[in-house]
């Protein structure tokens, strides 16, 4: 293996929190309470596959004003910052003293990619980054990690995808990538596990069993 691809929000930076925040904050100005499985479908999609979770759960709006209205307000509340997640830098500095090759491949807008790495001091760790808004097909598609693979130089059997979401678990295992699960608001599925080449309480646990 020489390769790392890691998702962003919930696996890098504490975001998620945030979202679904956000996301309960809308529902409830509409009079709604979103299920407990909301969390799990949203989590880690972008473009096609998000709007049609939207018009799901908030089937009497319009899915493009409930995104635009929840990214304004999340972005607006992630503009000072957001904390990163347990081992960050622990399976940074590994991966890099290593010598793998890294990136980012978040559903994110490339300008968010950068604004919360460049504010936590991680952006210099990494070799590529890549958006979701970039390709095609958003996460459970395997786009984004094909593209960030090609953008390390290595072929995607060589590289790790790190996520939170089985979404992003699901689009790792497709693009052909050893996929590694760090749980954030979902547990993972026992589809999930059987597509996993580890499930870890966080990205320090990960580095360690990598490292062995």
């Amino acid at each position: 293996m020489r390769g790392a691809i890691f998702d962003m929000d919930g696996l890098l930076i504490d975001s998620e929190r945030i979202w679904q925040g956000v996301w309960h904050e809308l529902a409830a100005e509409r009079s709604m309470t979103l299920a407990d499985t909301f969390a799990g479908d949203i989590c880690g999609t972008g473009g096609a596959k998000t709007r049609e979770v939207l018009r799901r759960y908030f089937p009497a709006h319009d899915p493009e004003e409930i995104l635009r209205e929840c990214s304004d307000r999340v972005h607006a509340l992630e503009e000072g910052g957001v904390p990163l997640k347990p081992g960050v830098h622990t399976i940074l500095n590994g991966l890099r003293g290593a010598g793998y090759r890294i990136a980012v491949a978040s559903s994110s807008p490339m300008e968010m990619i950068r604004h919360n790495l460049r504010l936590d001091g991680v952006e210099g760790y990494f070799d590529a980054l890549t958006s979701g808004r970039e390709v095609a097909n958003c996460k459970p598609a395997p786009d984004v990690f094909l593209l960030a693979a090609e953008r390390l130089g290595l072929p995607p059997e060589e590289c790790y995808v790190f996520e939170d979401s089985l979404s992003g678990v699901e689009a790792g295992w497709r693009a052909g990538c050893r996929a590694v699960m760090i749980p954030d608001l979902v547990q993972p599925t026992e589809t999930a596990r059987q597509r996993c080449w580890g499930v870890f309480h966080d990205l320090g646990e990960a580095w360690e069993a990598i490292r062995a």
